[in-house]
């Protein structure tokens, strides 16, 4: 994992309302590599779901990219034409969105919208087409899918939408997926299985992942690298094994406690006090200070953004 595929500096996108200017993300900077999974989390509202669409232009108004970069393999990408977009989505980059039935159009088949996301970036026949549709679901462990596909949407589970739906996403061979808690809806088996064709792509392909949830249990098993985010803001960043085991921001450290399987029997489950602060006021210096246990005077100020010798980047005055 050498190859730099997606480059993000300080990249800030807003939305324009009448109560004010809500900072949905707020000078954000990630790098994922060639073949990389990695993990974005953090509470409702802390602007993963908004990086995602970012990076995909899917932000309209009244938000727009207010500032810094997007490069993906070494291009620039925010300011691309609709053209430009059109053949960037799908085939480049893909996004499996939260809901399949956002992605499948519930009065047509399954093979004409599979056949369409093909033929909308590429000239191939109608049998190429179809023959690529079926072994992309036959990867992701649709069964029979030859008569599957003949299928409508309301035909299959919600495990199995969200199965065509990643299926979707694969058809082009993008080099990254962007995958929005596609399973948060499913089954603890089915999302098992699914993360697990995930991480099994990822080797035979060389895709990247960007695996967006509030579920750090997801992220420990699936991830190579994670992000935590936190009113726009990513607060730490690094290898999977070492957060989780070792955070360094009070705020992780408050998600990872918060887990169940961590608390002890007859005791009562930890959480972090408090609320996220609204995006439009978001307080001065570190966004987390009104509800961090460690915060002083020096809180006020808006900490730096701190590269470690281990790669291992943190925000914050006070760092475990």
């Amino acid at each position: 994992m050498s190859e730099k595929l997606l480059h993000i500096d300080k990249l800030q996108t807003y939305f324009y309302t009448r109560a004010g200017v809500a900072k949905a993300v707020d000078g954000i900077s990630l790098d994922i590599e060639k073949g990389e999974i990695v993990g974005i989390v953090g509470e409702s509202g802390s602007g993963k779901s908004v990086t995602g669409f970012s990076i995909m232009g899917l932000v309209d108004p009244p938000g727009e990219i207010a500032g810094g970069s997007i490069k993906f393999k070494g291009e620039e990408i925010i300011g691309q034409t609709e053209e430009q977009w059109r053949s960037f989505r799908g085939a480049k980059v893909s996004m499996i969105f939260q809901d399949p039935m956002m992605t499948l159009n519930p009065v047509l088949r399954i093979d004409t919208q599979m056949m369409e996301a093909i033929t909308a970036h590429e000239k191939v026949s109608k049998a190429e087409a179809r023959r690529r549709c079926i072994e992309a679901l036959e990867m992701v462990g649709i069964p029979s899918p030859e008569e599957r596909i003949k299928a409508y949407p309301h035909q299959f589970s919600g495990g199995m939408r969200q199965r065509v739906a990643i299926a979707i996403g694969l058809l082009n061979k993008p080099d990254l997926i962007i995958a929005d808690e596609p399973t948060t809806a499913l089954d603890v088996t089915i999302q098992g299985q699914i993360l697990s064709e995930m991480q099994a792509l990822c080797r035979k392909t060389g895709m990247a992942l960007i695996w967006i949830t509030h579920d750090l249990t997801v992220v420990a098993g699936l991830a190579h690298k994670v992000a935590v985010m936190y009113a726009g803001r990513i607060i730490e960043q690094g290898n999977v094994e070492e957060i989780l085991d070792h955070p360094m921001h009070p705020y992780t450290h408050g998600l990872i406690g918060s887990v169940p399987s961590r608390n002890k029997r007859g005791e009562p489950l930890y959480q972090i006090p408090g609320m996220t602060p609204s995006l439009i006021n978001i307080p001065e210096g570190c966004s987390f200070r009104m509800r961090c246990p460690h915060a002083d005077e020096q809180c006020m100020k808006q900490p730096e953004r701190t590269k470690l010798d281990n790669g291992r980047i943190v925000r914050c005055h006070h760092p475990l």
